[in-house]
């Protein structure tokens, strides 16, 4: 008899990524992926998807994961989704337009206009300033919305026909009470009277969406009895991807942006919009901070000199820690994190023979990194410690890199092996749903594999750091606080 294999998809902005997990073997037994864009626009700041090209590339992306296994061994799939991302669904189930992404910043008045009701700052990537946007630019559209949904919760409805949220998307939307894990009922009500009956009902991390369509089931060759878990947004499915399931473990991803966040037990709720106040997949809570400016500044550096990875990080290696005074503020593209989007890249403390690839290499890898630590010592003026960071994304292959951060942050380094860390939480959550264990438990005797390298901080260099990391910050108040 086939061991039951269980299903994670992540829908992506860029894409969908499906795996098949052996619970028994604890192992990926197959993959599958499928590509998409954004839609084009000449419209500044908007960002859109109709919701049908991510049924399109999960379903394509799932049956390329399932083409080399027995379909029939399935018992449970989960959806990770994007998060923040609006689709708006009228009263007979169909999409009324394009679905607003995360990355849609149209609605940046609608965000300044409610952070400024609600006395907290909402940036215009979260749900609710693209809602408030409908009404303001399309009333019509608006008079016709019946459901609110995010990306994974649209999913779960073509997969079931159930509409449904879990606290942890739904903690993205900025209309949720997130210390209680339930809606806001006034914020809801700032936007429109009648929003809050527009939003599903909320399930909870434990607890099974419903079973697969027996369309569904039969376009992808699968038993009509496969369950359905609740999923979550990519963060809250990549913590559980990374195994970081217990307070003191936090997941670190150096990619475009940089994130860093880790569970915790309470919830922690910063009126600066720094610190995202999400909720987690498992009951918990998983405060984030997310930047805006990572490995493109390193990247900036690296092609401005026409090296490769390998040469400059070599000649960087040959610099002090600290860059010897020179700091990189890498707010290259603006920043959300501080919240100074009218920020931009700064090189200071530069003395002759600074303009060294090496140097500069090495400034914008600590200015990156100094980013994150300020994040981190936000999280934990709230109480919340971190013992241990696990790093993904492409940044994390680079050795120098991971010194720097082990150093800054005097905090040792795991690196987990699953690229697709989104995916896997999501399998992950379906076999522990599927076999009636809370996660947490579950992933606790299935870890995801990590690599045998831990990178301990040299307590040699946190001094040297933290002076660099005090400039680093007092540098970016002068300039560019308002």
């Amino acid at each position: 008899m086939s061991s039951p294999l269980f299903l994670g998809l992540d829908v992506g902005t860029q894409g969908c990524k499906a795996i098949v997990y052996n619970a028994k073997e604890n192992k990926v037994v197959s993959r599958g992926a499928y590509s998409y864009e954004i839609l084009k626009s000449d419209v500044p700041g908007r960002a859109e998807q109709h919701p049908s090209l991510w049924i399109q590339g999960g379903v394509a992306a799932l049956n390329e994961a399932l083409s080399s296994v027995d379909r029939k061994s399935v018992k449970a799939l989960s959806i990770s989704g994007q998060q923040h991302g609006f689709v708006p669904v009228d009263k007979s189930g169909e999409v009324i337009r394009n679905a607003k992404l995360w990355c849609d910043v149209e609605s940046v008045e609608e965000a300044k206009q409610l952070s400024k009701e609600w006395d907290w700052t909402l940036v215009p990537g979260f749900t609710a300033s693209k809602i408030l946007w409908l009404k303001n630019n399309e009333p019509e559209n608006f008079s016709k919305l019946a459901k609110v949904l995010l990306p994974h919760d649209y999913f779960n409805y073509f997969l079931t026909g159930r509409y449904c949220m879990e606290a942890g998307d739904a903690s993205g939307t900025g209309l949720f009470d997130t210390a209680n894990r339930t809606y806001d009922s006034k914020r809801l009500g700032s936007i429109d009277s009648g929003l809050e009956d527009k939003f599903p009902q909320l399930i909870g991390p434990n607890e099974v969406v419903g079973t697969i369509r027996s369309e569904v089931a039969q376009e992808l060759g699968l038993s009509p009895d496969v369950q359905v878990a609740p999923g979550s947004g990519d963060n809250q499915m990549s913590a559980l991807g990374a195994g970081a399931v217990h307070e003191g473990t936090w997941v670190m991803s150096l990619g475009t942006s940089g994130t860093l966040f880790g569970l915790s037990t309470k919830p922690v709720l910063d009126p600066s919009g720094a610190v995202s106040p999400f909720c987690d997949a498992t009951g918990s809570w998983l405060p984030l901070l997310c930047t805006m400016n990572c490995t493109t500044v390193t990247e900036e550096v690296r092609k401005s000199f026409g090296l490769d990875h390998e040469s400059i990080t070599q000649l960087a290696e040959k610099e002090a820690a600290g860059s010897s005074g020179v700091n990189f503020l890498p707010y290259i593209t603006g920043e959300r994190t501080p919240n100074w989007p009218h920020s931009s890249g700064v090189l200071t403390g530069l003395r002759p023979g600074s303009m060294r690839p090496g140097l500069l290499y090495r400034a914008a890898m600590e200015g990156a990194t100094f980013s994150l630590l300020a994040g981190l010592k936000k999280m934990e003026s709230y109480g919340v410690k971190a013992t241990e960071i696990r790093v993904v994304g492409g940044g994390s292959k680079n050795r120098l890199w991971r010194r720097i951060i082990a150093d800054s942050f005097q905090l040792p380094l795991r690196f987990p092996t699953e690229p697709e860390s989104a995916a896997l939480g999501a399998a992950l959550q379906a076999a522990a749903v599927h076999a009636g264990v809370a996660t947490p438990e579950f992933i606790d005797s299935h870890s995801p594999p990590l690599a045998d390298l831990v990178v301990e901080p040299d307590a040699s260099k946190k001094d040297v750091y933290e002076a660099a990391f005090q400039r680093h910050y007092q540098i970016g108040k002068q300039i560019f606080e308002p």
